[in-house]
């Protein structure tokens, strides 16, 4: 075919070759004669155009050009050139050159104007499309027209091949559409169903379909669609209508496709009639389970979350990211989930009542899974509402309430709705399991669940049902338990802040016994939290929310962060409590605002609460005491602090917090006694401090009405309410007697069983916590129950000792308020009974009404000790003196009239007060007026009661003490038995029993000896110190204090002492044998002995304290500085004693501060103190009698003394006396005597340099106690010898009475010697005065060598009775000469100034002193000084208390003792016999001398004539007789320290003496009478010399 577009014209293009073209196409268009010639003329003519620009040789725009001018010609004209462009692009595809496929697809994309885009569409190539743009991928666009290809050719058309007639369906909607109302039955319709199936060809299945469409329609006609469906089934095969179903739920189950409820409520009203299965429908639901069990993992995981970012801590920065994270999640979340059909057909199932198929869905769930959604929850609930109506009716709704009756279920097949309880149990209590925390939807279902508990519990708790119903009932009430544990308590959780609901749950709660209670609590608080993801997140929302209120709180803004608090735990009072309690252990500062803020809580918070806080006291992981071991947690103490304050403000139940205490002590833990101390001290009102006050003290002396004003440190205020929740709580559980038993019986465990491995300072802790808690218990029981409570429940005192082991002391503390109630109560009856009104007579009915009372306690007692016991001392004393209190011995008028005071000053200010308003004015006036009447009151009824007891004591005292033993062995038992268990019970104990020894004093009880009391008790303190707790060292140092006071204001004034003491049998001073009443004033101790006594006394507790500051031992030093502090005012109060104490307590100072800062405050507290005492201490001589000189000489005797303190000889010797007052000493004496020569040896050639030293080594202590032992076992064995010796010769009793010549002749001896010396030595003046001292110090040992004589007790009493009246007349004169001079007391016999001139006593000393080198060079004593000390033995022997030192018995020591006495009796009968020769010689000259001697040496003799004969008789005084054994031993090991040459030396001297004084008196019998004139005329000068003297001392 030749071509139609000459090559030329595409050269000339421009010029003529486009004109050409166009004329071509219009000619080709318009010929139209040869139609389909012309078309493939115009083809080719384009595709020749077109292929030119394919092959470069025109451009596509010049052809596009073209072409558009051309394009208007034909109407198909972009087909033909779509054509071309089809026949090109196959063309250019095939082509290899790139350069001619790019110059078409250029032509083509600029004719796209000219072609439309469907139509390339249909002609290109999918990847020419593609390349050009048309399409976006080749490959979709293949599948496409594949897809669409095979739709329109392949896909067959659907026919009706049953020939069915759509008339028929239109006739059957109609039949089912009808009005049913009238008489049409299911059974009619189906006939008619039949025929339209029959007529018109219908499908039964479509059929089947159009009933359960139109019936979605018209639920209302279950009862004519449901026996129709049933009828129907029976055409259909059985599983037909579950598949027709369930493609119904399939056609819903597009992601957006949404189940309508009509379907639900078909396939449920099905599922119940049992027209389908429900495992065959099951399978057609979505989700599928694993889908379920998927998303509920993802929940409790979400939930974790959650909980992990509440509590990390986030800076703010992050804080702002993370919110908007989460906002975007809440933002996807929110989307509608896709639809879940089993939770659909679950729901319509609930609404329908069809418990039976609901529950197996929800049982293929996970647990709350299907109630946690809500639609779910409330159908449920509502089915519970239906079924329990008439239960509820008849029993839950509260009087006066209407409440909105719930119509039942038209549903036969609905579960039975609860008449009985029994019926509850069937479905109820189920449906509510499956509910779980869910409940929390629907309060008022909550609310009557709660009131169902509430009637049951009532009827629970009557009694009469029987066994059966019993049985029932017990099933219910642990099912009720059930439901209360996973149902009700977790739903209260998720509540929001309902606090009504918080009060109805603890109107059931509080029907609960406490044991139950807090079972729930806790299962609520560490489980129920962990099994919900709902409840995981509430805890940490509640935790969250609990620290931002904590760390606001302050005393400010208590009510709004109370009101927060509140808030918070209605819900979630568990995690709230545990939050803020664990706060509080950190944080003491928190306890009040804390306390302050409770008080917008429910009932069941306070509960709750207490249940938290047992829970927290009991946490194992926490450690009760600090790092250190020897301090209680602070935590603890944080926690017993809060116990208090929140018991005593709130009306929380303290049954579980007393018996977690009373398990502690069962288990033998007493920590926990600090919760119980807290509780008792807030609620009622009850302190127990060892600070107290002596004012306050006095105070707690009075009736209840002073105690509470003045007797504690803060004012107690209406705790009335609190103590009688306390009281309720005790009795109500049983409690107040076995706390107070295990309380008593664990002061013991605290140091046998619990003390172990624990530190010394912690026991003494636990044991101070556990008595100062059974004292403060003990208290409260006795002031808040009555009589007839107390007597019901505390048993008599030989049950609580002998059956529960109750400690003596603490069996009398709790039975001593029974006694008194009692006593009262009988005194009561018997003033009513009889109308007498005269002081007598009520007298004497309280003294019948006491014997009623006490008699039996008097029986009872007896078998609380060895029979032993009842020998010295009477049942009846015993039982007195631990029945007794303060309140019956004295009533405290100052603290009355302090109090009475006070509340003047308060009506003053309240007068003067101008702001005041009047009416308030009046009200605090009136309080005022009352509080003082009554205290007033109560004042003359104290008055009363004391004057009866008084009157009850004088008429018992004389059956007392029976002392059939010794006064001594008396004194031992009463202090034993009585004083010292009970001066360590309680600061007030303590004070009563100083007041007791001075009330048996007074009362001028026989056989009691208070000098002997009272040396037994200031001697040798350190055992007693040593082993006390700190809180009991403050009670004896309060005893020792009150005992120091009486002392002290008889030691003050000698008109005090004579009349309170003079002529009282206490001060016999000879202790004759039992029944004889000595009245004799010889025998009485008289006033100047009495102040050296004192002294030694305060010696005595000088070298105790020095001791134990020295020991280093922690509780010695801690125990002893208690005590000091205590005793400050009225010891120390001679300046040399204190100066001793100062030092040591200054070296603790210096010592501890660094080791035990504890010991270093005690120290520097008591420092200080006692120096502002300074200025009130005298020196000695001020103290008690005494010469100068002796004050110096103290120095080269004494001087190791125990203080370190320059102690004068007089006490050395004194002590020594005492010592000889006990038979065992024997031995001492012997190492004394020799030990004293070599120290005066010494003293006399010693150079100058011999000065007081004050060094006392700590080595002492450890000297001293190996000496103690050795001694003591020496004396046992002396005893035991002396027992079996004969009793004393008459002659001692002579030379008791009569031994006034003895004193001359003895200084005589002194003169001779104190001659010798001085020629011997040089004269310079320290040593003169050295000499003197010694003379001195051998002078008083003489002394005391004669009182012991006179001491023998028994035989010399029986003798002097025999003996001649002048015996006696001379003794009372001797008497009466001591009471004028008031001569020194034995302590002083060595610093007596000597009546011959000095160049005699220097002779006699040197006479002396060769007599002691003898003693010290022979091995034994001399024969008489054993027959006297054979006498001493007996007697003492009975006076003998063993000291809690053990006895060591070694037979070989006792052969050498027996040997030592033979040979010692026999030289000093030589002796002597040369002795009496130069006496008589001597006493001639002294009568010379006497005369020639000026007056000051008259005066001086004369003194010591009258001290000479006291000293006799203040031997036997000197309070400590035998008893002060280990006291004695202390004192001499300490002078011992030095060398024990001193102390034997003075015993050495000491037995000469009393041998040789023995028989010289009985030779001079005769020239008594003689010597008794010359006396009488010298006594009345002497007396008023005396007076003089004595006044200056003073």
């Amino acid at each position: 075919m030749a071509a139609l577009l000459p090559a030329e014209w595409i050269k000339n293009w421009e010029k003529g070759g486009k004109n050409e073209f166009v004329q071509l196409c219009r000619t080709l268009s318009e010929n139209k004669s040869h139609d389909n010639m012309g078309f493939r003329d115009i083809q080719q003519a384009l595709y020749e155009l077109a292929y030119h620009v394919v092959r470069g040789n025109l451009k596509h725009d010049q052809a596009s050009n073209v072409l558009g001018d051309v394009i208007e010609f034909r109407e198909d004209m972009p087909s033909i050139l779509a054509d071309v462009f089809c026949i090109l692009d196959i063309e250019t595809s095939c082509l290899e050159e790139k350069s001619k496929r790019d110059h078409f697809t250029q032509l083509v994309l600029a004719c796209l104007y000219l072609v439309s885009d469907t139509v390339l569409k249909e002609r290109l190539d999918p990847e020419t499309l593609e390349s050009l743009g048309l399409i976006k991928q080749s490959q979709q666009f293949n599948q496409k027209s594949v897809k669409i290809k095979t739709k329109l050719f392949y896909k067959q058309q659907k026919f009706n091949l049953l020939r069915e007639e759509n008339e028929g369906y239109a006739k059957l909607i109609a039949e089912l559409g009808q009005d049913l109302s009238g008489n049409i039955t299911s059974d009619l319709i189906l006939e008619n169903i039949k025929s339209l199936i029959g007529c018109f060809n219908l499908d039964p299945n479509r059929v089947l379909d159009i009933i359960l469409e139109v019936y979605e329609c018209r639920p209302e006609y279950d009862d004519f669609f449901v026996p129709l469906i049933e009828s129907y089934m029976y055409m259909c095969e059985p599983q037909t209508l579950c598949h027709i179903l369930g493609f119904k739920f399939k056609f819903y189950q597009d992601p957006s496709g949404e189940t309508p409820s009509s379907l639900y409520r078909v396939a449920a009203v099905l599922l119940q009639h049992n027209l389908i299965d429900l495992e065959d429908l099951y399978v057609h639901l979505l989700p599928g389970d694993n889908a379920i069990i998927e998303e509920h993992k993802r929940e409790i995981v979400e939930a974790k979350q959650i909980v992990r970012k509440l509590t990390m801590v986030v800076l703010s920065s992050e804080k702002t990211e993370e919110k908007e994270k989460e906002k975007e999640k809440e933002e996807e979340k929110t989307e509608k989930p896709p639809d879940n059909q089993k939770l659909g057909l679950l729901e319509a199932l609930l609404k329908i009542g069809d418990w039976q198929h609901a529950q197996s869905i929800m049982d293929q769930m996970p647990p709350f899974y299907a109630t946690s959604h809500k639609s779910i929850a409330i159908a449920l609930c509502q089915l519970v509402h239906v079924t329990i109506e008439p239960l509820y009716r008849r029993v839950g709704v509260p009087k006066g309430a209407k409440g909105s009756p719930i119509s039942s279920l038209p549903n036969k097949r609905a579960p039975k709705q609860a008449d009985s309880f029994e019926d509850l149990r069937k479905e109820v209590f189920n449906m509510l399991c499956y509910l779980g925390p869910h409940l929390s939807h629907d309060p008022i279902l909550f609310a009557k669940v709660v009131r169902l508990g509430k009637a049951f519990m009532k009827e629970f708790q009557s009694d009469g049902s029987k066994q059966e119903d019993k049985e029932k009932m017990e099933i219910l009430f642990s099912c009720l338990l059930s439901i209360t544990d996973q149902v009700l308590l977790p739903s209260l959780s998720l509540m929001d802040c309902n606090a009504c609901m918080s009060e109805e749950l603890w109107g059931m709660f509080k029907t609960f016994p406490y044991q139950y209670r807090y079972r729930l609590y806790g299962q609520w608080k560490n489980e129920t939290y962990n099994s919900h993801p709902l409840l995981v997140k509430v805890k940490a929302q509640t935790i969250d929310r609990a620290k931002y209120i904590m760390k606001r709180l302050t005393k400010e803004n208590v009510k709004p962060s109370g009101r927060q608090i509140g808030k918070l735990s209605h819900s979630n009072p568990t995690i709230l409590f545990d939050y803020i309690l664990s706060q509080i252990q950190k944080y003491d500062n928190l306890i009040t605002p804390v306390v302050d803020s409770l008080k917008y809580l429910t009932s069941l918070n306070y509960d709750v609460l207490a249940y938290c806080i047992i829970e927290a006291l009991a946490n194992p992981e926490k450690e009760r005491m600090k790092h250190d071991d020897t301090t209680i947690s602070s935590w603890l103490q944080s926690l017993a602090s809060f116990c208090g304050a929140v018991f005593r403000k709130y009306p929380i139940e303290l049954a579980g917090l007393l018996q977690y205490v009373a398990n502690q002590l069962k288990a033998g833990k007493s920590f926990d006694l600090l919760i119980l101390k807290e509780v008792v001290q807030k609620m009622a009102g009850i302190e127990i401090t060892e600070e107290m006050t002596m004012e306050q003290l006095e105070a707690m002396t009075g009736g209840e009405q002073l105690k509470a004003e003045g007797g504690y440190f803060g004012q107690i205020r209406n705790t009335k309410k609190s103590s009688q929740r306390l009281k309720d709580a005790l009795l109500d559980h049983d409690l107040a007697l076995p706390l107070c038993l295990l309380m008593a019986q664990q002061r013991n465990g605290v140091i046998f069983q619990e003390g172990g491995e624990k530190h010394l300072k912690l026991v003494g802790k636990l044991y101070d916590q556990c008595h100062d808690t059974l004292v403060q218990f003990g208290g409260f029981l006795a002031s808040n129950l009555s009589t007839e409570d107390y007597i019901k429940r505390v048993p008599s005192i030989d049950v609580l000792c002998n059956e529960f082991h109750t400690p003596h002391d603490a069996a009398f503390f709790l039975s001593r308020p029974m006694y008194a109630h009692h006593i009262s109560s009988k005194y009561d009856e018997l003033k009513k009974a009889e109308k007498g009104n005269k002081q007598q007579h009520k007298v004497h009915k309280y003294i019948t009404s006491c014997e009623l009372v006490m008699a039996p306690v008097h029986d009872a007692v007896i078998s609380l000790h060895l029979p032993k016991v009842w020998d010295d001392i009477s049942p009846q004393f015993y039982a007195t003196f631990w029945s007794l209190t303060m309140y019956d011995l004295a009533v405290p008028h100052s603290s009355y009239d302090r109090e009475v005071n006070k509340l003047k000053v308060q009506m003053k200010a309240i007068d003067d007060n101008q702001e005041m308003p009047p009416n308030k004015k009046k009200k605090e006036k009136e309080r005022c007026t009352a509080l003082q009447d009554k205290l007033l009151e109560e004042e003359k009824k104290q008055l009363e009661h004391v004057q009866r007891v008084l009157q009850r004591l004088k008429l018992e005292k004389d059956n007392w003490l029976l002392a059939k033993s010794t006064k001594n062995e008396t004194i031992t038992k009463f202090l034993q038995l009585c004083i010292f268990p009970r001066c360590i019970f309680s600061a007030i104990d303590a004070v009563y029993c100083a007041h007791f020894v001075e009330l048996v004093h007074q009362q001028k009880t026989p056989n009691f000896s208070t000098l002997l009391c009272y040396d037994r008790v200031f001697s040798d303190i350190i055992y007693t110190v040593a082993s006390c707790t700190e809180n009991e060292a403050s009670r004896y140092g309060r005893f020792l204090c009150c005992m120091l006071e009486t002392v002290t204001r008889w030691h003050s004034d000698r008109v005090i002492y004579e009349k309170e003491c003079g002529n009282y049998p206490g001060f016999l001073t000879i202790l004759r044998a039992t029944g004889f009443d000595g009245g004799n004033k010889a025998d009485q101790l008289d006033y100047e002995n009495f102040r050296h006594v004192v002294h030694k006394w305060h010696y005595k507790l000088t070298k105790a304290s020095v001791h134990c500051l020295e020991t280093g031992e922690y509780t010695h030093i801690r125990n002893i500085l208690i005590v000091l502090t205590k005793i400050l005012p009225w010891y120390p109060k001679v300046l040399n004693l204190g100066q001793a104490l100062e030092r040591r307590v200054h070296k603790i100072c210096q010592e501890e501060k660094e080791k035990r800062p504890d010991l270093y405050a005690l120290a520097m507290g008591y420092s200080g103190q006692l120096k502002s005492r300074k200025p009130f201490m005298i020196p000695e001589n001020e103290f008690h009698h005494k010469d100068p000189p002796a004050r110096n000489a103290v120095a080269a005797t004494v001087q190791n003394g125990p203080g370190g303190a320059g102690m004068p000889t007089s006490l050395t010797i004194n002590t020594v006396r005492l010592e000889e007052g006990t038979t065992e000493e024997t031995d001492k004496l012997k190492e004394k005597s020799q030990g004293v020569v070599k120290v005066i040896n010494k003293a006399v050639n010693a150079t100058p340099k011999v000065t007081t030293s004050n060094g006392n080594s700590a080595s002492n202590s450890k000297i001293t106690k190996e000496k103690d032992d050795k001694e003591k076992s020496g004396k046992e064995k002396d005893k035991e010898k002396k027992d079996k010796t004969p009793a004393a010769t008459p002659e001692m009793k002579a030379l008791g009475k009569d031994g006034k010549d003895k004193p001359k002749e003895e200084r005589a001896n002194k003169d001779d010697k104190a001659r010798e010396i001085k020629e011997k030595t040089p004269k310079s003046d320290k040593e003169k005065e050295k000499v003197k001292k010694e003379e001195k110090a051998s002078k008083e040992e003489k002394s005391k060598t004669v009182v012991t004589i006179i001491e023998s007790k028994s035989t010399a009493e029986k003798e002097r009775e025999k003996e001649p009246s002048r015996e006696r007349d001379v003794a009372k004169e001797m008497k009466s000469k001591e009471n004028a001079k008031g001569g020194e007391k034995v302590p002083v016999a060595g610093s007596l100034k000597s009546p011959v001139p000095r160049s005699e006593t220097s002779e006699s000393e040197r006479e002396q002193k060769r007599r002691k080198v003898d003693t010290h060079s022979s091995p034994s004593h001399s024969s008489t000084v054993k027959d006297n000390l054979n006498e001493l033995k007996e007697s003492s022997a009975k006076h003998y208390i063993n000291h809690t030192t053990p006895t060591l018995s070694k037979s070989k020591e006792r052969e050498v003792d027996k040997k030592d006495l033979d040979k010692s009796r026999e030289r000093s009968r030589e002796r002597e016999k040369k002795d009496e020769k130069d006496r008589k010689d001597r006493k001639r000259d002294h009568s010379n001398s006497d005369r020639e001697v000026p007056q000051d040496s008259t005066k001086r003799r004369k003194e010591e004539n009258g001290t000479t004969g006291s000293s006799k008789h203040s031997k036997s005084e000197s309070p400590s007789d035998s008893p002060r054994l280990n006291e004695k031993e202390k004192e001499k090991n300490k002078s011992k320290s030095s060398g024990k040459e001193k102390g034997d030396s003075i015993k050495a001297e000491k037995m000469e003496k009393s041998s040789s004084g023995s028989k010289k008196e009985s030779r001079h019998d005769k020239e008594k009478p003689e010597k008794k004139e010359k006396r009488d005329s010298t006594g009345g000068k002497e007396e008023k010399k005396h007076h003089k003297s004595s006044d200056k001392h003073r």
